[in-house]
């Protein structure tokens, strides 16, 4: 039990501990002591001094080490071992955000290392990490569109989730920018979050969709979403085999124009990313115009954990007395 105790690493006042280093002394200097009182006396056999140890005179050299254990414990004691907890406690509002990804087959173009779509993942998951006290959502389109997890603070799930987007996902082709955005919107609009804001990752070629970007836009307007539109791409012109630089290759697809609108009648802004580099800074600019009103206040709470030392140093003394008074006394 007191090996286990003394597994615990904080104390108020360790410096006590100091005083450990005084008990090999005193053994030393009790041994010491016994020896210079023992007398001499040559014989020429010891058998018959053998046979007159009995249980009590095995006995005698006990009080002096529970004594010893008695004072190792009682420093210890005085050196108050105890448990330490940190508690946090988050005060303020947080923002409600919602990663809108397009997994369209237009996000694997290489102009993009390795492609556009696990470059906007990587520079996502940098950003979910920064984030303190707010709630992350994730949804993805193609031509249909798909909540991954709703707004939530659990961010190693909101991280999880965003490693596991491909192109393929939903198994449709197309782009309706207009549906994924509704579907963030419909994640936002019972939030009663200070600010809830949208992250539409898309290059913004839009084929269709049952609801069209229009009516996204007025519908995030109407609930009070930003809507931050992250152009993704260029309008390079590669080769599928080599896709940084044959002027003879195809020209990427890339429209800037229907992500700036939508932006700009929702209160938001429109940032392009031509590259990673780029990329990473479009999410640091957009960190810091969206900053969370949280405060995190953290205080250690203690656990004394000192009296079982104080109870067993009384107790190991109570014995010792029992032993050396009663059990071992010597009568004239």
């Amino acid at each position: 039990m007191i090996v286990n105790w003394l597994q615990y690493t904080d104390f108020a006042y360790p410096w006590f501990l100091l005083l450990l280093v005084l008990l090999p002394v005193l053994v030393i200097w009790h041994y010491r002591r016994q020896a210079k009182k023992s007398a001499t006396l040559a014989l020429s056999t010891t058998r018959e001094i053998k046979k007159t140890k009995t249980w009590k005179t095995r006995l005698v050299p006990i009080p002096f080490w529970l004594r010893i254990l008695a004072l190792g414990v009682l420093i210890i004691a005085m050196a108050r071992p105890r448990d330490s907890f940190t508690e946090t406690t988050t005060t303020g509002q947080g923002i409600d955000i919602v990663l809108c990804f397009d997994i369209s087959g237009s996000m694997t173009e290489r102009d993009f290392v390795p492609n556009r779509l696990e470059a906007a993942k990587k520079v996502a998951e940098n950003f979910v990490r920064t984030r303190e006290g707010d709630r992350i959502g994730v949804t993805i389109f193609s031509n249909i569109s798909f909540t991954l997890t709703p707004v939530t603070t659990d961010y190693n799930m909101v991280l999880q989730q965003i490693s596991q987007i491909n192109s393929g996902y939903l198994e449709e082709e197309g782009t309706a920018i207009g549906s994924g955005l509704a579907t963030s919107i419909d994640r936002l609009r019972y939030s009663k979050a200070k600010s809830k804001i949208i992250i539409l990752l898309t290059d913004g070629m839009d084929f269709g969709g049952k609801i069209s970007p229009d009516i996204a836009t007025s519908m995030a307007k109407t609930f009070g979403i930003k809507v931050y539109t992250v152009g993704i791409g260029s309008n390079k012109v590669v080769n599928d085999n080599d896709p940084f630089g044959d002027p003879g290759g195809r020209k990427l697809e890339f429209n800037p124009e229907l992500l700036k609108n939508i932006a700009r009648q929702t209160g938001g802004q429109y940032f392009q990313a031509g590259d990673n580099k780029t990329l990473q800074k479009v999410y640091e600019s957009i960190g810091k115009l969206e900053k969370s009103d949280i405060k995190v206040t953290s205080y250690n709470r203690y656990e004394e954990k000192y009296i079982p030392f104080v109870l067993t140093g009384l107790f190991l003394l109570a014995l010792e007395l029992f032993l050396r008074l009663r059990v071992l006394r010597k009568f004239p």
